[in-house]
């Protein structure tokens, strides 16, 4: 089905064509504190397969209560993960493999955008996913941070301005640098807040319009979901690549955490079999099955890249790839 024959010569990260089979990788920077050997450690479990690139993702600073000498408590915002940039740099040294940080509006000002976006330009990274991300955990919903971006299509704007030359006051940049490519993210069942999914896909089509060159689907397990999500997509003009995302299974209790958390169903035989699941190691192999089938139907319907998500399942991705690839 040529239709769905979605990846050409997007960005120079991929630098894909559709006769080879592809994978990426998505990773979360260390705890602070903990150090990359764990990070690294993940990394050369599937570094073997020859990844087109690896994805780094950032977080949102969020309030933890300090008790105080007095007894009483201090609220304090905190990074539990720091270091995004500096993580990417190096992955980048160290396996010489292509990175794509996440940039996001959450918990930044304009100004820690552009300093991000410079940071990023010195270091040689060129390829970002632009994503609003997630709001704080004791919000009920997102707040954007002041002097910060409410949208991803405010941030799109941003690092469009930053690639034509122009810092966000309208400061022309004296030496500008090799301008970055940049993709978002999409949600074949729809963004949480989205009210429906035709609204959802009308911001992707904005998105796209303001120079998004590809988008990567939030994980999903009916890959039916993702046919329908890409035919309605290009009935409504939107023509960029949607890369699949795709996570498997690892436990009993992802059965019910997994759609709660990405708000995503799980199909009916998935649910049938997990359930006759008696330990994690059961969860986990059928994870393993579950995907492996999954992807080779991507394959069969013309997809050549996949997308892992990959916090919790290490070597369940390793097992999916080392079938397919």
């Amino acid at each position: 089905m040529a239709f769905f024959v979605i990846l050409q010569r997007i960005m120079s990260i991929l630098n894909l064509d559709t006769d080879r089979r592809r994978f990426s990788f998505e990773v979360l920077p260390p705890l602070k504190g903990t150090g990359t050997a764990k990070l690294f450690a993940d990394i050369d479990k599937l570094k073997e397969f020859d990844p087109a690139y690896i994805n780094i993702t950032t977080h949102h600073s969020e309030f933890v209560y300090k008790e105080l000498e007095n007894g009483q408590f201090e609220r304090q915002r905190i990074r539990r993960r720091p270091g995004t940039v500096a993580v990417a740099a190096a992955i980048q040294q160290k396996y010489h493999i292509p990175v794509q940080p996440h940039v996001i509006c959450s918990g930044a000002t304009v100004d820690d955008i552009e300093y991000e976006l410079l940071d990023l330009q010195f270091l040689g990274i060129s390829d970002l996913l632009l994503l609003r991300g997630d709001k704080a955990k004791e919000d009920s919903r997102f707040v954007a941070t002041p002097g910060g971006h409410a949208h991803t299509t405010d941030l799109i704007r941003q690092v469009a301005r930053f690639n034509e030359g122009f810092f966000a006051d309208g400061t022309p940049i004296k030496n500008p640098g090799k301008p970055f490519d940049y993709g978002v993210a999409c949600y074949p069942e729809k963004h949480e807040e989205a009210p429906n999914l035709e609204r959802d896909m009308e911001y992707l089509k904005q998105k796209q319009e303001l120079g998004a060159q590809y988008a990567v689907t939030q994980l999903f397990f009916d890959n039916q979901k993702y046919y329908d999500f890409v035919t309605k997509a290009r009935e409504m003009g939107i023509t960029i690549p949607i890369i699949p995302g795709i996570k498997p299974l690892a436990k009993l209790t992802q059965l019910t955490v997994v759609p709660k958390t990405f708000h995503c169903d799980i199909p009916e035989p998935l649910a049938k079999e997990i359930v006759k699941c008696k330990t994690d190691e059961d969860a986990r192999q059928l994870g393993i099955e579950w995907t492996t089938e999954q992807c080779r139907d991507l394959y069969a319907h013309g997809v050549s890249n996949i997308h892992f998500y990959t916090v919790s399942a290490v070597d369940s991705v390793a097992s999916v790839v080392k079938q397919l690839i």
